[in-house]
Parts: C-alpha cells; sequence; structure tokens
C-alpha cells in the first residue's frame, strides 16, 4: 500500500493492543487543548495534546460536553476507522468532556441520510454519495476533509455466466451495494461506455443494489451473475463463492489510483467545534500510518472488527487478499471525486445542471496537523 509520505515512515513490525495506543499517542501534535483554553499538566500526556505550539483552530463556541458520532461501514475500504476505533483512538485524541459513538452502514447514502438528520458528524464514506449530500444540500451540509482509501472495488462475476467482455453483460443480473453508491455509479458508467444501460432505464442489464453480505448469498446461489463490490467482499466473492474478477476498478484509472473512501465532517462541527476536528483528523492521520507501518496488525485489527459488525467470520487469507487491492491514504484524490462526480453527472444522478463543487473540499484543518507532523500538505 502507499502514502503520500511513505519516506517518513519507518520499518513495519508488529506491536500489541498497549503499544497501539502507544503509537497512536505519540505522533502527530495538534495541540488539542490549547485550541480549547482547558490544558493542563495532568493532560499534557493525552494522545494529540503535548502543550507544544496552539493550533490554529479558534476556541470552540461552547465548553459543554459534546458527543460526537462517527459513521463508518464494515469494509477494508474503511480500514482507518476501524483500525482507530478499535482501540479507542479516536476518543482518545478528544478534547476533555466530548464523548464518542459510532454508527455503521452498508453503503454511502444511508450514511448521508444520517449525517442530513444529524445523527452523524464524521463519516467515512465514498466519493458518489459525498457529493451527491453536498449537491442535495446546495453545499451547506457537509465537507470532505481527508481521504481514507484508493482502490479496493472490484467487478466479480459467475464463471458459469459466460461473461467474457461488456457485450456479455446484456441479460445478466449485476449487484451493487445501494443505488447511487460508489461502486453502483461505477457500474452504470462503466454500461454507459460499453452502450449497454440498465434495465430500469430501458436496457438489457439487471443492475440489483443489495447490501454487501446479501450480494455474497446471491453469488452463491446463483440469483445475480456479478456484482461491482468494495473489499472484503470482493475477494470473499472470489475465494467463498467461486467468483472471477472480470475488472480490478484501478485498470479504469491513471496510475491505478482513484478515491474510494473519503472523510466527510458537518459544515456545523467544521464552524463550532474545530477543537474536535482537530483531534479527530489527528487520530485518522496517525492511524492511516500505522496501517503503512504495521499492515499484519493491522489486517487482524480489521478482520476482528468486521467480524464482530457483521457477525461473519473472515478467513485471513480475505482480508490479506483484500488489502492486497487497495492503497491506504489520507489524501483525498481531489482529481478523482471529481472526475467521479461528473461520471454520475452523465447519468443523472446530480440534476439538470452541472453543480459547482468549488467548495466541497476543506483540507485547511488536514493540512495543519500534517504540517504539525512534518509532512507535506494535500491539495
Amino acid at each position: 500500500m502507499t502514502d503520500p509520505t511513505m519516506d517518513e515512515i519507518a520499518p513495519a513490525h508488529t506491536l500489541s493492543r498497549r503499544s497501539l495506543l502507544l503509537y497512536l499517542g505519540a505522533g502527530l501534535s495538534v495541540a488539542l487543548l490549547a485550541a480549547c483554553g482547558q490544558g493542563s499538566a495532568a493532560d499534557s500526556n493525552a494522545p494529540g495534546a503535548n502543550g507544544s505550539a496552539a493550533s490554529s483552530a479558534p476556541a470552540p463556541k461552547t465548553s459543554s460536553p459534546t458527543k460526537v458520532t462517527i459513521g463508518y461501514f464494515p469494509n477494508v475500504t474503511h480500514a482507518p476507522a476501524l483500525v482507530a476505533a478499535a482501540h479507542d483512538a479516536f476518543r482518545s485524541a478528544m478534547p476533555p468532556g466530548v464523548s464518542i459513538d459510532y454508527k455503521t452502514f452498508n453503503a454511502g447514502p444511508a450514511l448521508i441520510e444520517a449525517l442530513f438528520g444529524k445523527a452523524v458528524d464524521l463519516g467515512y464514506v465514498g466519493p458518489s454519495p459525498a457529493v451527491n449530500g453536498y449537491v442535495q444540500s446546495k453545499g451547506q451540509a457537509l465537507r470532505i476533509i481527508a481521504g481514507a482509501m484508493s482502490g479496493g472495488a472490484l467487478f466479480v462475476v459467475r464463471p458459469a455466466a459466460n461473461i467474457k467482455d461488456a457485450k456479455d453483460l446484456s441479460g445478466k443480473k449485476i449487484g451493487s451495494p445501494q443505488r447511487g453508491n460508489t461502486q453502483d455509479i461505477s457500474l452504470r458508467f462503466y454500461l454507459k461506455n460499453n452502450g449497454l444501460k440498465p434495465r430500469d432505464e430501458g436496457g438489457s442489464v439487471d443492475v440489483v443494489p443489495t447490501a454487501n453480505p446479501d450480494i455474497v448469498n446471491l453469488f452463491k446461489q446463483g440469483q445475480i451473475d456479478g456484482a461491482w463490490v468494495p473489499e472484503p467482499w470482493a475477494s470473499t466473492i472470489v475465494q467463498q463463492a467461486g467468483g472471477q474478477v472480470f475488472l480490478d476498478e484501478r485498470k479504469l484509472w491513471p496510475d491505478g489510483k482513484f478515491v474510494t473512501t473519503n472523510v466527510v465532517a458537518t459544515t456545523q462541527l467544521l464552524r463550532d467545534r474545530p477543537d474536535i476536528l482537530a483531534g479527530f483528523l489527528k487520530a485518522h492521520v496517525e492511524a492511516v500510518t500505522f496501517i503503512v507501518n504495521h499492515a499484519a496488525e493491522a489486517r487482524q485489527t480489521v478482520g476482528e472488527q468486521i467480524t464482530r459488525i457483521t457477525t461473519q467470520a473472515l478467513p485471513a487469507e480475505i482480508i490479506e487478499s483484500s488489502f492486497a487491492n487497495q492503497d491506504v491514504t489520507y489524501d483525498p484524490l481531489v482529481k478523482t471525486v471529481i472526475a467521479q462526480a461528473d461520471s454520475a453527472y452523465s447519468l443523472g444522478f446530480l440534476g439538470d445542471s452541472k453543480p459547482d463543487l468549488s467548495n466541497l473540499f476543506e483540507l485547511g484543518p488536514l493540512n495543519a496537523v500534517l504540517a504539525a507532523a512534518g509532512k507535506a500538505a494535500v491539495a
């Protein structure tokens, strides 16, 4: 896996859970307590707060206790969230009096709906739902604040379906996680580029939006002929349901890089609690770096978390295959987000006029965290 600052990463080795907490707490310095105006000597050992230069974030508008809800999916493509949540890194990076709650989702549109309903403050989500949420709210609801994963999405097919090239998809049933989610858009755009349409648009391909675990079962039962899904579901289908990789989506992108998962924040959180945002991003960047440095332990943690959430145990070989198909990164890969938004617009998902996405990204807080760690800024 790659990272924007690979030259700054130490050799990998395996850590215990306690060591992970120490690692995550020893990295970046954001001076959260100084930002809150509540720092003390007793607080100086808390992860992300060492009493060094003050954060550029202004003091919060309120000092009352705050609960922050972080949303993510039980997917390998959400590995930074799974690793950080498993070891309480987000909670440890919060200012005093701030509690953390978590919600898990199957696909992006549901997470964005929860964000609209103020049930989620920060979320790991694909670019298509993030853009759609931004457009639906006329730019008022959210901003993309960081990247999380590149790659990790594949189009897998049943050998018995005899799908050798795009034209063979006519008359077939193909699964996607949810209508309008990132993989669903990729599937529909691929069909369009190959002169095909979904049956609900007058075409000949049945696109079947279904929750990822159910896609695996439908595939095993022969009720769908293929699926465009994120990891670990693609590797699960290949290893447990006899699927074949028809297309690794990385082959459709320059240098094989495209964003699968970004991080979004509500505009209210950006405005009112920059200290909370700084703490979250500190933990996020450290989790990304930890995954690169300590891949074996990260894979184990991710597998354990997916099993806990879905109650479906994943063999180590599926997790390993999943990680091989993706690259963890805190870079939001802005150009690929815009390209995917163009695809969604061409499919009719973003309204009648091309949306203005000039304010979709707010990368200042991330770059402040990276600067404090001596890492290069992203753009």
